[in-house]
């Protein structure tokens, strides 16, 4: 797929093993790994995104006259909208219901990941604004290519938001919970920070945990072994089991994490009497922490929030991290000190009626969005300075 320019060549790959990891990661950076090689590659690699599971592997790779890799885009064939937490089901129920065919669509994110990040990746010694504007031609090339109704970029940072706005991407915004570490030299140093009665009740909320005999460790690199893996996977199956059916993820995929990445996992788990009794996924940026799945065996008050929350913020003060995110949903996430804060999405559609919808509707729920969040921060444990 050429992109008009005698230099640079678009091409679209259905596997990441058609790219090396050195040259894949080049472009992705290491400030978050969720967009790295290790990670996406144990999705593919262990059977959670293929063709079979509604995920297709179509990365687009853009190349020099050399062929060195100088840009990438990790992008799916979709055939569902499971997966993703920016939802589009009213969106693929109203345009069918009108007689189009939703999907396959594209879907440009981190797969059962809503962690915000790069999505068009750039290599440092490329020109970074050519190249990203060359990828976004290119998804709207892909989308010509198969006939999709639509393209979806799904958490990318500000700066590709607005990137993709301007080549024409309808633009969304969404809401998660992030805790920022404002200098902290201890969990007691951040407690302080709060107003007197939210203080109290996080010390409760640990106290409660710990007297039921509840001890935590941090497991990550080379500490990191099967049977951790395997006590968390039955931990992740039970709770997906009680809330949603059906496990995005399998046990070979965790696996890989620990082969490719150990020293990017960060695996709190909980311990009573000697046995695990809960845990939580975290994956290690440069300077964030990225809370991901959890799961837990034991009816123990308050124990998801020390798992999830408490112990990452511990984590983040020791070393010395500026942001902990605590993913999507749960407004409970506020008084534990995780604010509000925007997220975005971008979506290219192919139908021009349809796209004059979407517009509509976006517009309308972005006033909505952003009044929410204002109202939600005006909920903030913290205490107020007077003045």
């Amino acid at each position: 797929m050429p992109d008009g320019s005698a230099s640079l060549t678009l091409s679209v790959v259905d596997s990441l093993s058609a790219v090396t990891a050195a040259e894949w990661d080049a472009c992705a950076g290491d400030e978050n790994p969720t967009v790295g090689h290790a990670f996406l590659s144990a999705m593919e690699d262990s059977g959670c995104t293929t063709a079979e599971s509604g995920w297709q592997p179509q990365h687009l790779t853009l190349r020099a006259a050399d062929g060195r890799l100088v840009g990438a885009v990790p992008l799916y064939l979709k055939s569902h909208s499971y997966g993703e937490y920016v939802f589009d089901w009213g969106w693929a129920e109203a345009f069918e219901r009108a007689g189009g065919r939703y999907y396959p669509k594209l879907q440009c994110s981190v797969p059962f990941t809503p962690v915000g990040g790069p999505r068009l990746l750039a290599h440092p010694e490329a020109d970074a604004a050519a190249v990203k504007e060359t990828l976004a031609s290119g998804l709207a090339a892909v989308l010509q290519h198969h006939k999709a109704s639509s393209v979806h970029v799904t958490f990318p940072g500000r700066d590709e938001w607005d990137l993709l706005g301007e080549a024409g991407f309808l633009q969304r915004i969404g809401r998660q919970y992030h805790w920022h570490n404002e200098g902290y030299g201890s969990f007691d140093d951040f407690l302080g920070a709060l107003a007197s009665r939210k203080r109290k009740a996080l010390r409760k909320e640990r106290a409660a945990v710990a007297a039921e005999g509840v001890t935590f460790q941090a497991v990550t690199g080379s500490d990191l072994h099967e049977r951790h893996w395997d006590a968390f996977y039955r931990f992740y199956i039970d709770t997906v089991d009680r809330k949603w059916g059906g496990a995005y993820l399998n046990r070979e995929f965790f696996s890989l994490l620990g082969e490719r990445m150990p020293e990017r996992v960060v695996l709190i788990l909980a311990e009573q009497a000697g046995r695990p009794v809960a845990g939580a996924l975290n994956l290690l940026g440069r300077d964030r922490l990225y809370g991901r799945n959890w799961g837990c065996a034991a009816e123990i008050r308050f124990l998801h929030f020390e798992t999830c929350y408490y112990q990452a913020i511990d984590f983040a003060i020791a070393r010395g991290l500026s942001v902990v995110e605590a993913g999507a949903q749960g407004e409970h996430k506020i008084q534990r000190g995780y604010l509000p804060v925007e997220t975005y999405s971008t979506h290219l559609i192919a139908d021009p009626g349809f796209r004059r919808a979407v517009a509509d509707f976006l517009e309308r729920e972005t006033r909505a969005v952003r009044l929410q969040i204002a109202a939600l921060a005006e909920e903030s444990p913290f205490r107020q300075e007077e003045g």
